[in-house]
This record gives structure tokens, sequence and C-alpha cells, in this order.
């Protein structure tokens, strides 16, 4: 990467912030004009013409402004955009929400979706956060009808997963009850690898309980499970870049298609710590369906306990400074939630 001069880099930076605003071209003689420049139009096409035989700008066709390459916004997010802060009272709005449904995992998700939406003008995604170790909490079962069972299993992480079970013969609620107090003394607190199973005398009906529960937990283990929940879609198909084709299209299937998305976070988010941000702008030329799409990335959670991740997408001319900062402030937020969740610990205050 060549390096560039102060000029080139303001220069550069102004073009990114004009273009997200506007999705156009950008001119020489916008720049001077708009932003109050001290040279003269001729010495600005002379920096983007540098800039663009650099790689980071180009020129749509002739007799256009320049807009940022993918390089372009790169190294913007990389060396010219800076730390971004989400307003205070914006901060104690969000966190007002959240610690209103402190005791339900499932609406943490739904909000924490809806508050990326909204702020980053993009589409959100949150997964559930899974316990780094799956470890069994609790398990109901219920009588619904005839040999029909509802399975209700609880995990430490707090998530909860429902399975209805049709039994071979018919058993009475109050012997389903036993069955399952016996299992929980069995099986709580035990993650998939330390579960040995229930001795003979406790059954046939428990024995079957406790394979469905091991296959469960061993699912989870293997993968990050659960809804994957979505927010903001719209607001992705109503940018002028989506007004044709199908490139929105192919990037909706990465939200929606488990395989790829599971992938994508396991690849990107492998090596991030709790709290970190990443930032994936056009695919990165690994994944074809974001070529005309940016990811930002955050993984939120406990350290060796439970963890999930949470994240906005837009098109590359996406404002990054804001997505960055909102992903990074609503992840602290999430990481805070699960941490009481997982330690039982009192309830945090309200800043």
């Amino acid at each position: 990467m060549n390096q560039l001069t102060e000029r080139q880099k303001l220069i550069l930076g102004l073009i990114v912030q004009d273009y997200v605003e506007a999705a156009q071209p950008v001119g020489s003689k916008r720049l001077v004009e708009h932003y109050g420049l001290d040279v003269s139009s001729a010495t600005v096409r002379n920096e983007m013409a540098e800039l663009t035989e650099s790689g980071f700008l180009r020129q749509p066709f002739t007799s256009a402004g320049r807009v940022p390459t993918e390089e372009g916004f790169r190294f913007f997010v990389g060396e010219l955009m800076g730390r971004q802060e989400l307003p205070a009272s914006l901060k104690h709005t969000i966190s007002h929400q959240f610690y209103q449904a402190r005791h339900e995992t499932q609406q943490w998700m739904r909000l924490a979706a809806s508050v990326l939406a909204s702020q980053s003008r993009a589409a959100a995604l949150v997964t559930l956060p899974q316990s780094q170790q799956v470890r069994f909490k609790h398990l109901e079962l219920i009588l619904t009808s005839g040999r029909q069972v509802l399975m209700v299993l609880v995990l430490e992480s707090g998530q909860v997963l429902q399975q209805m079970l049709a039994l071979k013969e018919a058993f009475a609620q109050e012997r389903l009850s036993s069955i399952a107090e016996q299992l929980n003394n069995l099986l709580r607190g035990k993650a998939v690898d330390e579960m040995a199973p229930p001795p003979n005398e406790m059954g046939t009906l428990a024995a079957e309980v406790f394979r469905l529960v091991r296959t469960e937990l061993e699912r989870l283990t293997d993968g990050f499970a659960g809804e994957v929940y979505h927010d903001g879609w719209t607001n992705v198909l109503a940018e002028p870049e989506f007004s044709e084709g199908d490139a929105a299209q192919r990037a909706l299937r990465v939200l929606e298609e488990r395989p790829l998305l599971e992938d994508l976070l396991a690849e990107v988010m492998s090596e991030s710590q709790i709290g970190g941000v990443q930032v994936l702008i056009g695919g990165e030329g690994r994944w074809e369906q974001l070529n005309d799409f940016s990811l930002v990335l955050a993984r939120y959670g406990a350290a060796d306990t439970a963890s999930g991740y949470l994240g906005v997408l837009g098109p590359i001319r996406m404002s990054y400074g804001r997505a960055v900062s909102t992903v990074d402030y609503v992840a602290g937020l999430l990481s805070e939630m699960v941490s009481g969740s997982m330690t039982g610990g009192k309830d945090n205050q309200e800043e």
C-alpha cells in the first residue's frame, strides 16, 4: 500500500464521507466548495488522480467524479475513521430498554437486533449466547395429550429449548415429573462429556430422555445454536445500490442459511475477543454473496462461560463510524447482561 500524504488522507476521508451521505460520485469542485479546502480544484483533481492510481478511488465513468474502492474504505476504517462514541443521551435510552428486559434472554436478542438496525440503518443479526462448554441446568417433562410430551430443556446459559416427544406408551404426569427430577439430580451442571447414562432401575423412559438430552447438547457444542434474530432488512433494500438486481437477495441468504452463516462467523470471528469489533468489506474475496456488502461484527458475552455474536450488514457505502460505535456499545450491554445471568449476581444498576 502506498504511503499517503496528509492532504491525500484528508481528501480520501472527505470523499468517503460525502459518498456515504449522497451515494453520488464526488468531484473536485464539490470538495473545494462544500468543505472549504484552501487549495484549487486542479490540485484536488491531481490528488484524486493519485488516489485512483493507488487503488483507493475509482471513476465510474468518463468525466464523473470519484467513489471509494473497497481498498479505500478499508484504509478509511483502519487509518482515518478513529473511535466514535454514541451520544450519552442515546446510550442512556438504550441501556434503560435493556434493563427493563433484564431476565428475558429472548427479549434481549430482539431488542439488540432492533437497536442495531435502527441506529446503523442497516440489517442486524444477533445470535443467542452459547456456553463455551454447554451445561445442563434443568429439565421438565409436560404431558400434553395421550402419548405426546413436551420436553423443556434449560441450559446454564439461560437458553431454553423445547421438543415434542411421541412416547411408545402413555405415562401419568406424576411419573413424568419424577423421571425429570431424577435426571435433574443426575445431570445438573454437567457438560455432555461429563454425563453418565442413568442406572437401569430408572427405566427405559429415563434412558430415552437422557439420549435426547445428550444429542441436543452435542449439537449445541458443535456450533452456535438457537434462533438467529434479524431486523432492519428494509433498511438495506431502500439503499439505491439495491433498487435493481439480485444483490440484496444474495446477502439475505447469508443471514438466513445457517451453514453459510456459521462458516462465516467461525472464520471471521475465530480469534476475536469479547468486545472486539471486526469489519468485513465486500466479502474480502472469500464470500461471493457479500461482494456488494459490508459486515460489522462483534462477539459479546462473558469470558470462558457464554458468548454470542451480533452485527450489522449494509452496503459497502456504509456509515462505518455509526455502525462500529453502535455494534460496540450494544455488545458491551449484552456482555453485562450475560455476565449477570451466568453468575447469578445482583442486578446491575443503571448509569
